[in-house]
């Protein structure tokens, strides 16, 4: 196995142009254990931790361009705000040590539907910045993940930075695990409200062969809220209404049976999870909206 280190992203994407085989490799969270458990035994390594400006974010007026390599816990730390479901994705990274080594970039790549970063990006409607030394492209999140560990980038293409809108409502995620702390995702959902556009988008992961949306579950809750005037009254959600998306969303997924959980199991806790985190997300909404009120 060779190990490249360009000491730029020029030279980053050169060495991609020449080796189309090579994995890169930043935070290591995903690679090294495949390498140690010699699942994997790639040609070259493309170590990138020598291009700073991966590990940099930039919050525009209306988005937030992320690095490929900013830490999870640099997102939970200065971009609650902005990005609010990718931040409470990164609480549930494994470790400290992990969330201030692993980054988006890392998942995108790797594209596992396991992965904790996907429902929050699904849910914001995030694009990934892929480039090579043929030039630059936008890849909408929907059309990113193609197969099971599998990903739209060419060979020749690296990873940049993703683009994430700024929050414009409240979002949630949660996430089912054996445990509360260094566990991969029996199964996880998130939920992002978009009042600008009167919108709500999902994500799920570790549900289907790759993370998905449940567009059913959207498509029903978007014609809800609008027929029957919430965006515009906050009243509370009604039972029937939550009950049907959480059906809608369960749908949704294509399960498997694995060491971690059932098809059945993941189906169940999925519906589970739509059903609170719009309970949760609404209430946060209400609250907001009350609050404007009060200061008018």
């Amino acid at each position: 196995m060779d190990f490249l280190r360009p000491a730029s992203w020029e030279e980053a994407l050169a060495a991609k142009a020449e080796h189309p085989t090579a994995v890169p490799i930043a935070g290591g969270t995903d690679v090294m254990v495949e390498i140690n458990f010699d699942h994997r035994r790639p040609e070259y390594l493309l170590d990138l931790n020598r291009i700073g400006e991966l590990s940099e974010w930039e919050v525009g007026q209306e988005s937030v361009r992320l690095g490929a390599s900013v830490p999870y816990s640099a997102i939970m730390e200065h971009l609650r705000a902005e990005l609010p479901g990718l931040a409470l994705a990164s609480h549930t990274v494994a470790s400290p040590q992990i969330r201030n080594r692993g980054g988006v970039g890392g998942n995108l790549g790797t594209a596992s539907p396991a992965g904790d970063a996907h429902p929050a990006l699904l849910a914001a409607g995030a694009e990934v910045e892929a480039e090579s030394v043929r030039g630059t492209r936008l890849i909408p999140i929907d059309a990113f993940y193609t197969g099971v560990k599998r990903n739209a980038l060419e060979p020749d293409e690296l990873i940049r930075a993703v683009h994430i809108r700024k929050a414009d409502g409240p979002q949630q995620y949660s996430k089912v695990g054996t445990r509360n702390a260094m566990v991969i995702a029996v199964c996880a959902f998130g939920l992002a409200l978009h009042p600008e556009t009167r919108t709500v988008r999902t994500g799920i992961g570790s549900a289907a062969p790759t993370p998905v949306r449940a567009k059913e579950a959207e498509a029903f809750l978007n014609a809800a809220l609008d027929e029957g005037g919430f965006w515009e009254s906050g009243k509370i959600i009604t039972p029937a209404i939550a009950k049907q998306f959480a059906a809608l969303a369960s749908g949704a997924c294509n399960p498997i049976d694995d060491v971690r959980g059932t098809a059945k199991y993941r189906r169940h806790a999925v519906g589970i999870m739509a059903r609170r985190t719009l309970g949760w997300t609404w209430e946060q909404y209400r609250g907001a909206g009350r609050t404007l009120e009060g200061a008018a």
